[in-house]
């Protein structure tokens, strides 16, 4: 059999110091006191002769698209790969940094944007993993399969409905050199990384940490990377024991674990023809209501979330109303920035990129922002391919959730933190559909 695959991979810390603020919950602003574990950006480079493409992961909560282009660029004059070939995501850690424009009411309230120093500091990283794995390639076998790990093991599910549709699918992507050393693991999940939550203050890479040190225990000197599945919809939230490392680590572990027993059972070979492809799309932003409309929603909402905190209710329940009345707060966010001609976002990372990725009989879809899993499931089905998967927060992000019309009828957080439609969605499904057909 000809050897035609070759790999290359690195990694670096990209932990943030002291006093970067931490991304993810509203009103609760948190400038980092230390770091409890280290956040990592992974490369993966893969060459068959023909085509070369690099794959980064990162554990960021989110990536804007201006800085992917600016990486890209940089890192394709450097190292000859095709700027469309590389594929930038971010892990969506709640305890980590943000480096994309904020339009909730923290943006308002505490100029919550992009730390410049550290951004500028991960951009120059993000170049040099892509220029080092490039660099040092080396002949490859590479093997994709699937494990299951959900709600049945009290991992996660639907933040919206505990019984709605989940995903506990493990895609795992596994490579080793010609000598059966294990080099590199991506591993695809879905599920919001929020066991550590707004009173953390310190940097974690939440459960995909976890999920590195159980491999890394396993197969030492292994390159992980961890891609965001279509999570917009799916968190810890109703499975959850507590809000803490040990939660993260008890479901990192078995995640890790079932991904472990997927990369010891696949089999793997040294040829993968390889193919990228992408399109961009201009998609539905909603109607904006006017100041008085959004503000008097906005009160109604945290009069009942005030209301319950007096209450003797569970806390999750304390939770979804605070939720709902954030989501408010987030559209009267969006009207106020409108006012003020600074909704950033809209001119950063739009219009939206959806990227098709083929490996051998696998494809990796991947598209901005975080999205609802119907949206993502609907992919998969669609695709030609029996192995195929979709990646979130990849390329940059979007102005808020991409949900499902019935999450639209319904309200909620998700929708009011969104400047999208219920159409928005399916417009990103089409597109990501003919694109597969093409490839």
């Amino acid at each position: 059999m000809n050897q035609s695959l070759k790999a290359g991979t690195a990694v670096a810390d990209v932990s943030p110091p002291p006093g970067v603020y931490l991304g993810g919950y509203p009103h609760h602003p948190r400038h980092n006191n230390g770091i409890h574990d280290p956040l990592y950006a992974s490369c993966l480079y893969l060459d068959d002769g023909t085509t070369r493409l690099a794959i980064v992961c990162m554990d960021i909560i989110m990536y804007s698209k201006k800085y992917v282009r600016l990486v890209r660029q940089e890192a394709a004059a450097k190292t000859g790969i095709p700027p469309g070939n590389i594929m930038i995501c971010c892990s969506h850690s709640h305890s980590a940094p943000r480096a994309s424009s904020n339009f909730t009411m923290d943006a308002l309230d505490y100029s919550q944007e992009p730390e410049s120093k550290f951004v500028e500091t991960l951009n120059n990283r993000l170049i040099d993993l892509i220029v080092e794995a490039a660099g040092n390639p080396f002949p490859a076998r590479l093997g994709i399969e699937k494990g299951f790990c959900g709600r049945e093991q009290g991992v996660g599910g639907n933040r919206r409905d505990p019984m709605g549709v989940a995903d506990p699918e493990v895609w795992t992507i596994g490579v080793q050199d010609l000598d059966g050393n294990w080099k590199a693991a991506l591993v695809k999940y879905a599920l919001h990384p929020t066991f550590l939550h707004s009173d953390n203050f310190l940097v974690s890479a939440d459960y995909p940490g976890y999920i590195r040190k159980h491999l890394d225990r396993s197969k030492p000197g292994m390159v992980f990377l961890f891609a965001q599945g279509t999570s917009g919809n799916q968190s810890p939230r109703y499975f959850r024991s507590g809000k803490t490392f040990a939660e993260a680590e008890r479901v990192g572990t078995a995640i890790g674990s079932e991904a472990d027993r997927v990369l010891n059972e696949m089999e793997l070979s040294p040829e993968a023809a390889l193919i990228v492809k992408s399109t961009n799309v201009e998609i539905e932003l909603r109607t904006l209501p006017d100041r008085r409309t959004a503000e008097a929603k906005s009160t109604e909402l945290k009069k009942a979330w005030e209301a319950i905190k007096a209450t003797n209710a569970p806390e999750r329940d304390i939770w979804n109303a605070e939720l709902r009345f954030l989501g408010a707060e987030d559209t009267l966010s969006m009207v106020l920035l409108r006012e003020q001609g600074n909704l950033n976002i809209l001119n950063e990372d739009l219009p939206v990129e959806i990227q098709v990725i083929g490996i051998g009989d696998t494809r990796l879809v991947g598209i901005q922002g975080e999205i609802f899993l119907e949206f993502g499931l609907t992919i998969q089905y669609r695709a030609p391919f029996v192995k195929s998967f979709v990646i979130e927060l990849a390329n940059g992000v979007l102005p808020g959730y991409a949900a499902t019309a019935r999450a639209y009828t319904a309200g909620g957080y998700e929708t009011g933190a969104s400047m999208m439609t219920g159409n928005s969605g399916e417009q990103l499904v089409e597109a990501a559909a003919q694109l597969l057909l093409e490839t």
